[in-house]
């Protein structure tokens, strides 16, 4: 067995190309807490603060991204979500890092080996098995339980992604137990919006009538119960909505004539829905209006096209690394629903995330021109995205933040991530983003004032996260009341 190559590739100066970088950085940028506002990890996992098998189930099982490069790299499905074992498993990822040059798995994967577990070396094949034994052994450790990443990586506020229909009970409980970060809750509605996927939606809407206590027989009941969900969320500590959109709808009346063939589609006397776009549109616009009314933020993540692999999907469901950047027309159908809901002064805090780097500039000026002078940054142009998280498409999108927006009033960072390592994303950006300054401070495009410059780093990092998001912080005693009046109603009626 090889020893682990000494060689230490992850560094103090890392990304960071010049001392002035490496300046701002290390003294302004570095030990700041994070504030992970949207996230896909999973609460259950959290509240049972269970150790990991192993370095497998925590840090391959559900990273799509990684299936993704194994599959290009000529990996058969067996060895990536197949009946391989864990150990198996992890020495097919390790045998394509080598090959991951300049895609930013590779840095991530450094990164990650080093702030989590103090490992050095690259993994490939030869050091794959002294990785995995001492990865395993230290996973055995309670400071590597699932709590203990936030504990160590300084998260303050964690955002998960919960469908209406989750009941939050381990948000709850989290929220009585946990005293250094604040785990909230997402209310992200996406499902019911498939209404051109007649079946599974007929399935959710009765699902959401079983949650809800609503029985949904037409658009009025369908609203009440989405508003009753919305409540209970907010009673959770859910300050956070977000939405997942191909496109945003088309704004299209919904007329008394469509209200009625909604009723007979809930009915089922109906295969299809003959407008779903006015339908989207409606329940989104009012859904919008109530996250107003609740003082939250809005999210919408628009643009990818999932699922395109239909052999896959069937396999082995949603999310398994078969989605693309789309090319879909979002401007004009955004700019309507955005000046809908401001000229009745009933537009949230909103953050706009594109996934195609070609609209960059045109999400950029949009989030311009609905700011009321109310909050700073009211609305955002949300964080490279997805196939844009790498550092090519985060300094695209902090040159277009900065050219045609306000960078000093970005709200920085979120991992968007399945997994608990993921948080070294934020020191990978703010590497990034010190090195994109520091650059221009050196070659004179930016005053050479640190304290002025750290100052506006430290915001665009931090505090302006810090001031978006927990505003409104919730309280563990209003929480545990809500779950106990959910619970016995009867001592409450």
């Amino acid at each position: 067995m090889k020893k682990i190559d000494p060689k230490i590739f992850v560094d103090d100066i890392f990304l960071l190309h010049n001392k002035t970088a490496q300046k701002l950085y290390h003294d302004f940028a570095k030990v700041l807490p994070i504030i992970d506002y949207h996230s896909h990890l999973d609460p259950t996992i959290l509240a049972e603060n269970k150790p990991f098998r192993n370095l497998t189930t925590l840090w391959l099982s559900g990273d799509h991204y990684k299936w993704r490069a194994m599959r290009t790299l000529g990996v058969t499905e067996k060895f990536i979500t197949g009946q391989a074992s864990d150990e198996e498993k992890f020495f097919a990822w390790a045998n394509c890092i080598p090959q991951t040059l300049r895609n930013p798995l590779f840095h991530w994967t450094q990164l990650e080996l080093k702030r989590t577990f103090g490992i050095t070396a690259f993994l490939n094949a030869d050091t794959a098995q002294d990785i995995y034994t001492k990865c395993n052994q230290l996973l055995q450790d309670k400071k590597y339980l699932p709590q203990s990443f936030l504990k160590n990586d300084n998260v303050e506020l964690l955002g998960t992604t919960d469908d209406p229909c989750d009941d939050l009970l381990h948000h709850q409980f989290l929220a009585q137990q946990q005293k250094d970060t604040h785990v909230i809750p997402s209310f992200r509605p996406d499902k019911i919006f498939q209404i051109d996927q007649r079946e599974a939606f007929i399935l959710y809407v009765n699902k959401l009538s079983v949650t809800s206590q609503i029985q949904i027989t037409d658009i009025d009941s369908l609203l009440q119960a989405l508003h009753k969900r919305v409540d209970y969320f907010h009673a959770n500590g859910c300050r956070i909505a977000d939405h997942g959109l191909t496109q945003m709808p088309r704004k299209e009346n919904f007329t008394s004539a469509l209200e009625q063939e909604f009723k007979t589609f809930l009915n089922q006397k109906e295969n299809t829905f003959s407008n779903p776009s006015a339908f989207q549109y409606f329940v989104l616009h009012t859904l919008a209006k109530l996250y107003h009314q609740k003082k939250w933020v809005q999210q919408f993540h628009l643009g990818p096209i999932r699922n395109n692999n239909s052999r896959l999907l069937q396999q082995l469901g949603a999310d398994c690394g078969v989605d693309s950047i789309g090319d879909g027309q979002h401007i004009h159908h955004l700019s309507v629903f955005l000046n809908d809901l401001d000229k009745t002064n009933q537009l949230a805090k909103t953050i706009l995330y594109n996934i195609n780097p070609a609209d960059n500039e045109a999400f950029a000026s949009m989030t311009g021109n609905f700011n009321d002078g109310t909050t700073k940054g009211k609305i955002q142009f949300g964080a490279a995205w997805w196939f844009m998280d790498q550092k090519e498409g985060i300094e695209k999108h902090l040159n277009a933040l900065s050219s045609i927006s306000i960078i000093s009033t970005f709200v920085g960072m979120t991992t968007d991530s399945r997994s608990f390592l993921s948080f070294s994303r934020h020191e990978y950006f703010r590497r990034i983003l010190c090195n994109l300054f520091g650059k221009e401070m050196e070659e004179g495009v930016l005053p050479y004032d640190m304290a002025w410059i750290g100052k506006i780093l430290q915001q665009i990092c931090y505090h302006n996260a810090k001031n978006y998001f927990l505003n409104d912080k919730p309280k563990v005693l209003q929480i545990f009341l809500c779950h106990v009046m959910w619970s016995f109603p009867i001592l409450f009626s």
